[in-house]
């Protein structure tokens, strides 16, 4: 995994910035273009480190919190990722990964009450789950993780290329009242504590 983008980055970025040479000789706004969209692309994929704190659930995503709800007696909490935000998602705690599992669906802004629907990667730990959920323009989920892998709190899981929302649902004792952060709340992956132990 490269130190400063997401894995698969020079895919999108490489195109762009190799087309940008000879635009500007054939035409210099295009290829001004194509060198903006191919930095914006790597921009989009930064790969930052984080300090993570040694206890409690963290954040699996830069955002906004933009959902808080309960779902058969468990607490669902939702990060929705801007166009600004870094998209590299983290585990919220250590431990095994018991299954990841892709469900194709639709590509709904992830903002919205549809997006439940969308396109979607699981990745299921021993008691709580975390769903990378794809957005209007996110059509790729890269998850870094397997079936059987240990992680460790905060460490990098997955990426989602243009888009989107990522959601964690807690184990059944995790109360709506322990929770750290409100539904409007900007949150940092890997670092914003979500429910302390």
């Amino acid at each position: 995994m490269s130190r400063w983008f997401a894995p698969g980055t020079w895919w999108y970025a490489l195109p762009l910035l190799l087309l940008a040479g000879p635009l500007l000789w054939l035409d210099p706004s295009l290829g001004a273009g194509a060198a903006l969209a191919g930095i914006a692309v790597l921009v989009f994929h930064r790969n930052p480190d984080r300090d993570v704190p040694e206890s409690g659930y963290v954040s699996p995503a830069d955002g906004k919190v933009s959902v808080i709800r309960e779902e058969d007696g468990r607490l669902r909490v939702g990060v929705f990722m801007n166009v600004h935000n870094v998209h590299v998602n983290r585990a919220p705690t250590a431990g095994p990964i018991e299954d990841v599992t892709h469900t194709p669906g639709a590509h709904k802004p992830a903002f919205s009450k549809d997006s439940d629907r969308n396109e979607r990667v699981h990745v299921d730990f021993p008691d709580y789950r975390v769903t990378l959920i794809a957005g209007a323009f996110a059509r790729r989920i890269h998850p870094y993780v397997e079936t059987g892998d240990t992680v460790d709190r905060g460490e990098r899981i997955g990426h989602i290329s243009f888009g989107s929302r990522v959601d964690v649902l807690f184990p059944p004792e995790i109360e709506r009242d322990e929770l750290l952060v409100e539904r409007g709340e900007r949150v940092r992956a890997g670092q914003s504590v979500f429910v302390e132990p």
